[in-house]
């Protein structure tokens, strides 16, 4: 007799910003959930062109430490990398670390127990000398505490821009269907939240909105979403983990 595996989420219809739903679409199907796809944001090369992480990839072997904060960052550095390979390796997140070592040819060395940059920050400063240098891939929108937090610590930090993030909020018709067919909303990023709060009539939808993470979820406060839980483990996993529980908890 075969038995029906729990789908929590079964009947509810879920929205995703991400720009390549992928693997969150797929844990989300797992759970029964239906998904509306609709990107929050894009991804375009920096206002230079890629100028300036050409020249910081050009001369990797300088450096002592690559970080990346973001699939897309790894994505525009890890063929460096493979040319690199006394370069030491540290990334935010095991989906980002994964395709970092994917492009790298070799595993990611560091990768914090927690998705929260001041928790890699923390993790480098144990494993560091503190002569080592560190070039950080990075967004045009992302925080400096990773930065800030290895300069405090007196190591020799350079930042790249390694790709910009552009807001694409939902036009009007778009925002229609998803107030009449939507039951939930997941933010994967402070940039989605923005662009979520530039949606026309996104104040009117009333179903959960769940945050990956604090930063996320602070975002979206600022900008004056509110978010109805925050995953504690900060992963694609735990996000959708959380929305079956505020949905059983009826939040």
């Amino acid at each position: 007799m075969m038995i029906e595996r729990p789908a929590p989420l079964r009947g509810m219809t879920v929205i995703v910003g991400r720009e390549d739903p992928g693997e969150l679409k797929a844990l989300l199907a797992d759970q029964g959930a239906t998904v509306l796809h609709v990107p929050l944001i894009a991804t375009v090369d920096p206002d230079d062109g890629g100028r300036a992480l050409r020249t910081e990839l050009d001369r990797l072997g300088d450096y002592d430490w690559l970080v990346v904060s973001s699939v897309h960052g790894a994505e525009r550095v890890g063929a460096a990398a493979r040319t690199a390979p006394a370069v030491r390796l540290a990334a935010v997140g095991r989906s980002t670390a994964a395709r970092l070592a994917e492009l790298a040819g070799r595993p990611v060395d560091v990768v914090p127990r927690t998705q929260r940059a001041e928790v890699l920050a923390a993790d480098l400063v144990e494993v560091m000398p503190a002569s080592a240098s560190l070039l950080i891939a990075a967004a045009d929108r992302s925080e400096q505490r990773l930065e800030d937090d290895l300069r405090t610590h007196g190591f020799s930090v350079t930042l790249v821009v390694a790709y910009r993030t552009v807001l694409t909020p939902p036009d009007s018709a778009t925002m229609d269907e998803l107030l009449e067919r939507a039951d939930a909303l997941l933010l994967t990023s402070g940039s989605s939240a923005e662009s979520w709060a530039d949606a026309p009539g996104r104040e009117h939808f009333d179903g959960p909105i769940v945050a990956i993470g604090p930063s996320t979820a602070a975002a979206a406060r600022r900008f004056g979403v509110s978010v109805t839980a925050v995953a504690a483990d900060h992963s694609l996993s735990g996000l959708v983990r959380t929305l079956g529980e505020s949905v059983a908890h009826g939040r």
